[in-house]
């Protein structure tokens, strides 16, 4: 593929926060060690995941916005549940934000080509600064223009294949 470069959102993407049987988002912020680490994937994310490290060359980096103690967290979740491992992604591939507008600096850093969020404000902020955008889950409100609406990890497969064929 024509040197694309992933990045890709945690919460709500990769880490299914609100599906935690024990009290959705809240237990993996709030919860102790064994409830965090019980919250569980987002179906299909550490497949996806992989086939994206597979199709990009490696070239995928996780981006997510969070403070110094939810991001330790995510840290210990991640190599938990082993998606560096499972997905091929360099773990030195992990990038935090304090604020989500600093995404942009992020995918400007690492000349991202392609980003999957949920979040449309990320979308809004990071507009100009990669080609394709992937709106991924159930939203609120109307999707923007320039984003491909993805709901699944499916979704966003089949929204990278069509733009590798469409050029």
């Amino acid at each position: 593929m024509d040197d694309i470069r992933f990045g890709v959102d945690i919460g709500r993407v990769i880490i299914a926060g609100p599906d935690h049987p024990g009290g959705g988002d809240t237990a993996f912020f709030t919860g102790d060690e064994a409830t965090m680490l019980a919250t569980p994937e987002v179906p299909g994310a550490v497949d996806a995941l992989a086939r994206l490290v597979e199709r990009s060359d490696g070239r995928v980096w996780l981006v997510s916005k969070c403070g110094p103690r939810v991001q330790d967290r995510t840290r210990r979740w991640l190599a938990a549940h082993d998606v560096f491992g499972r997905t091929g992604i360099d773990p030195a591939a992990l990038r935090f934000c304090l604020r989500r507008p600093q995404k942009r600096d992020h995918c400007l850093d690492l000349g991202l080509t392609d980003f999957v969020d949920d979040r449309p404000d990320v979308h809004d902020a990071i507009r100009g600064a990669v080609r394709r955008h992937y709106l991924f889950g159930p939203q609120r409100g109307p999707a923007p223009d320039y984003v491909e609406v993805t709901q699944t990890w499916a979704d966003v497969l089949d929204a990278v294949e069509r733009s590798s064929t469409s050029g």
